[in-house]
């Protein structure tokens, strides 16, 4: 918040409008999104519950329509290369929830191609780690039946974008690591979110040289409970051994759960992928892109720790890409590849054919 005299705190700052809305949008209640005279009632479909999905339409007499990203509609509608907008009106909170994220969706009848407001609702969803799939609404002399409804004005989401750069240093401390030795555990706080971000040392690392870094998204069913569908797990403790090998380096523990779309998201995805869909089109089914990672805060902790120059374990180009444009020089790239089993095989095949992932097809195919 903006400070305005000795003793208020009165003007949100855009992360905290942004932060609010967001948390409005979790507890399945609608937000309005303005840009000049034109206002915009969104629920997220992931939390509103059927009876706030009746009100809501009653509310705006049926004018309500279903935002669907261009990765859910190419999915329904083929050849679809934008954003579309489904008409609503007389379909069940159950229909719209199965066109929204079902995997045998009939094809709508009729959608428009979704306008800027309708996006940044569905972005708003996606930092309160939601499914983007959104019940929208222009509320054009409207507005006193949305009178307790958080708002804010579109630009707020890039005015917002700043604080994603902005980290401290909340604590640091030792922990002794099983087979690693004493590691400094360095948590950094910040972000959109304001959430915590862990840096872990271990060895001894020379800093004015390159420093071995991994930048390692969380898993938990990998990382925690060794689950064999991806080889998170194998990657988190083969690159903190081989830094310790090394003399020393830094894991950067991101809490980015499932690409960055969060745990349920992630588990629905699970579940379409036993009955057949690769990891990508599993994401795509539930309105997602193939990886909406961020890497500022990866960024900011290397700036924290004084870290300019890094040799990176990782097989994914998009952090190499990310730490050059934000100042980071990479001097050298690890790869890394854990256990191939039957379980994981067809997963770590889709990184590299669908996302570019540099990984070795003979390691890959070994389990087969």
């Amino acid at each position: 918040m903006v400070r305005t005299n000795d003793h208020d705190f009165q003007v949100a700052s855009p992360a905290m409008q942004v932060e609010r809305a967001v948390a409005e949008l979790r507890f399945g209640r609608p937000v309005i999104l303005t840009n000049g005279p034109r206002k915009l009632a969104a629920l997220a479909l992931d939390s509103a519950s059927p009876t706030i999905y009746d009100q809501f339409a009653a509310a705006v007499g049926g004018t309500h329509s279903l935002f669907l990203t261009m990765h859910r509609a190419s999915q329904l509608l083929p050849g679809t290369v934008s954003d579309v907008s489904v008409p609503l009106e007389g379909i069940t909170f159950s229909e719209a929830s199965c066109l929204a994220y079902g995997l045998r969706a009939q094809v709508p009848a009729r959608w428009l191609e979704a306008n800027s407001l309708m996006a940044a609702s569905a972005e708003l969803a996606r930092l309160a780690l939601l499914l983007p799939a959104m019940v929208c609404a222009e509320i054009d002399g409207l507005e006193s039946r949305f009178a307790a409804c958080c708002e804010l004005h579109q630009s707020i989401l890039t005015d917002a974008d700043a604080a994603r750069q902005m980290f401290d240093v909340a604590v640091r401390t030792r922990v002794p690591l099983r087979g690693l030795g004493d590691a400094e555990f360095v948590i950094v706080r910040g972000g959109l979110a304001q959430r915590d971000q862990v840096a872990i040392i271990v060895g001894q690392p020379d800093f004015t040289a390159a420093v071995p870094v991994r930048i390692h998204s969380s898993c938990i069913t990998g990382d925690l409970c060794g689950s064999l569908k991806c080889d998170c797990g194998d990657q988190l403790r083969m690159s903190l051994a081989s830094m310790k090998a090394l003399g020393g380096g830094v894991l950067l523990y991101l809490d980015q759960e499932g690409r960055g779309t969060g745990i349920g998201a992630k588990m629905r995805a699970y579940g379409y992928q036993h009955l057949g869909l690769d990891t990508i089109d599993a994401d795509a089914g539930l309105g997602f892109g193939s990886d909406h990672r961020r890497y500022e805060a990866a960024i900011a902790m290397l700036n924290l720790l004084g870290i300019a120059k890094v040799i990176i374990f990782t097989n994914n180009p998009t952090k190499i890409a990310a730490l050059s444009s934000g100042g980071i020089e990479i001097q050298s790239r690890a790869p890394l590849l854990g256990e191939v089993t039957m379980e994981n095989a067809g997963y770590l095949q889709t990184k590299k054919a669908r996302a570019g992932h540099l990984l070795d097809d003979a390691g890959l195919f070994a389990a087969e």
